[in-house]
């Protein structure tokens, strides 16, 4: 791998989102920047950096005669694709002020966002997304254009154009405004697990000097592919599988979709994977299930392969000896790591996990079977990465080491604080949110409870806010438990809760195919809904539960679970868009059966 530094474009030579783009075109403009699949051709095609400037240009055009002044607002709400960059690079080219929507969230909360913002233009895709639009488009007055990608056709609404109308045939980039990097360049609602969402103003000074300080911890190099499959709109991909990806000069290719995820790793076989956890547990557990099924040989084979890879690892980390059993790693591989890893493309050399907390289990065995995890750390309102682990110094259960350039101190209540130049400009139109997050010296308080390690490791502890205080006064981090929980494969998404009673309780949703083996071992049948509920279940599922969490203190057991068949999703209103569980939504649907789990108590 290339370790030259020379392909990188640093803050300074680039001023501002868009300048940065430039400077990469000039750099290599005839270099492949983005491939993607095109469903009229059947086939993955892919433009060069000044295919992309020339694509630029045509969106830049339509912004313009708009009439829209520097500082406007504009809205897109489209999958992982070119357009995506190429509407967000117009907009920056012209001083606007982007705002992501989440494609899959509800309408009113598209409607508040953009409201809110005082978007003036907003871009979709499909006409199914026009028709969940035009349902709250009364209150979305300030927006004086709504264009489509698919040829949308509504005459009852003057304000719609398809971009095929929309978009001049051809155009010639015209230069940006003044450069200033302190200037606004985008608003980022978060997705609220609780209340209204805020919006994140983030500079393009927050956003460049971000994306430049990862590289210290992560370098990424020219010849590095990513397959983006998080959405853009969440802030993590966003500077890390799109700006810092100009920065490099690295290849992206867009996935089709997360279900074909598998699929498209094979095809595209990308080097570096960045992802929420939720796509790695969903991994795990399909390769728990299939041992499950499979024979004893098999299940201690793989067991053997994790444990080996993972003393290598630490061996190679100068953090433990050399094992005889290491002549068993090429053997190992062969028959178990490097199938696995041929399913997520064989190709990859590290896998970057961020967004929420990683299971320690699940990353000792994806380490173990020879993919480097590195888990980051950080928030929307910090541009957003905070701290991540070096390849060569990783501590996969820590939220690493914080990067170049940042503070970190523990204030009071063990709270995590930050300062350094990705800290947030503040939310947007709330300065008595703003002024309770970031104190007058600049320090941010990220909510979180922490430690840091002699190592200058991270770990986070905790939320401030996601406490159980148990009617005997003991406290209990649910977060954690809930983790260790879904370690057991049967168990797809999970919530525990016990607030002012006297033990815990569980709702937890089944994995569908490890159900299907549970449920024969105690001879129910899985297909009818009422079989979840058999105390033979309960009884199972609650003595796999405890052997999870058997590491937690005597007073942090779970005594009732109810178990449910339908999965937690952004659709039921249960999920944020960045799949965040909304605790008080589980709590407030499930308030019934709840209740019965502590009757008589």
């Amino acid at each position: 791998m290339n370790t030259n530094t020379d392909h990188v474009i640093t803050p300074e030579e680039a001023v501002t989102l868009h300048g940065l783009f430039l400077a990469r075109v000039k750099r290599s403009p005839e270099e492949v920047a983005y491939r993607y699949f095109d469903a009229a051709s059947n086939a993955w095609q892919a433009y060069t950096w000044s295919q992309m400037k020339s694509e630029i240009a045509r969106w830049q055009a339509a912004l313009k005669a708009e009439d829209l002044v520097p500082g406007d607002r504009v809205a897109l709400m489209l999958r992982n694709c070119p357009q995506w960059v190429m509407f967000d690079q117009a907009a920056m080219s012209l001083g606007l002020v982007v705002v992501p929507l989440y494609t899959v969230d509800r309408p009113d909360s598209v409607a508040y966002i953009v409201n809110d913002s005082g978007t003036k233009v907003v871009l979709f895709e499909t006409n199914e997304q026009w028709q969940a639009l035009r349902t709250v488009r009364d209150k979305m007055a300030n927006v004086q254009r709504f264009v489509g990608l698919d040829n949308i056709v509504d005459k009852e609404e003057a304000r719609i154009k398809s971009a095929g109308s929309w978009l001049p045939a051809t155009a010639e980039l015209q230069p940006p405004p003044l450069a200033n990097s302190e200037q606004l360049a985008t608003i980022i609602y978060t997705s609220g697990t609780t209340g209204k969402p805020k919006g994140v103003m983030l500079s393009h000074a927050n956003i460049l000097t971000n994306a430049h300080s990862t590289l210290f911890t992560f370098p990424m190099f020219t010849n590095d592919l990513l397959l983006s499959f998080l959405p853009l709109s969440h802030t993590f991909e966003r500077t890390l599988g799109y700006y810092l990806t100009v920065m490099t000069g690295s290849k992206v290719a867009y996935a089709r979709s997360v279900a074909l995820l598998g699929e498209d790793l094979q095809t595209i076989k990308p080097t570096v994977l960045i992802s929420v956890p939720r796509i790695y547990e969903r991994v795990y557990a399909a390769i728990r299930t299939k041992l499950n099924e499979g024979s004893p040989i098999k299940r201690k084979l793989f067991g053997l392969a994790v444990d080996v890879g993972w003393a290598r690892f630490l061996n190679q980390q100068s953090r433990g000896s050399v094992k005889l059993s290491f002549l068993l790693w090429p053997l190992l591989k062969k028959l178990v790591a490097q199938k696995i890893l041929d399913k997520m493309g064989g190709n990859l050399r590290a896998a970057i996990s961020g967004g929420a907390a990683l299971s320690p289990e699940i990353s000792r065995v994806f380490v173990g079977l020879g993919l480097p995890v590195v888990q980051g750390y950080g928030l929307t309102e910090t541009s957003p990465v905070i701290s991540a682990s070096p390849l060569s110094n990783n501590f996969p259960d820590s939220a690493g080491q914080p990067l170049r350039g940042m503070q970190v101190k523990i204030g009071d209540q063990k709270a995590l604080l930050i300062k350094g130049p990705n800290v947030m400009m503040g939310y947007w139109n709330n300065p008595e949110a703003t002024k309770a997050m970031i104190d007058a010296d600049g320090w941010l308080n990220t909510g979180d409870t922490a430690r840091i390690s002699e190592t200058g490791h991270i770990y986070i502890t905790g939320r401030l806010k996601d406490i159980i205080v148990l009617s005997n006064g003991e406290k209990i981090p649910p977060t954690d438990m809930e983790l260790a929980i879904q370690r057991d494969s049967l168990f797809e998404q999970v919530m525990v809760f016990g607030e002012s009673h006297s033990y815990l309780v569980a709702v937890a949703v089944v994995n569908q195919e490890a159900w299907k083996v549970l449920a024969q071992k105690i001879g129910v049948q899985a297909e009818k809904p009422e079989s979840l509920r058999d105390s033979r279940v309960e009884e199972e599922a609650v003595k796999r539960i405890a052997k999870q969490i058997h590491e937690f203190p005597g007073y942090a057991q779970v005594h009732k679970v109810l178990l449910l068949s339908e999965p937690w999703s952004i659709e039921n209103g249960i999920l944020t868009p960045t799949l965040k569980v909304k605790r008080a939504q589980v709590l407030a649907k499930f308030e019934r059966e709840i209740k019965e789990m502590y009757q008589g108590h």
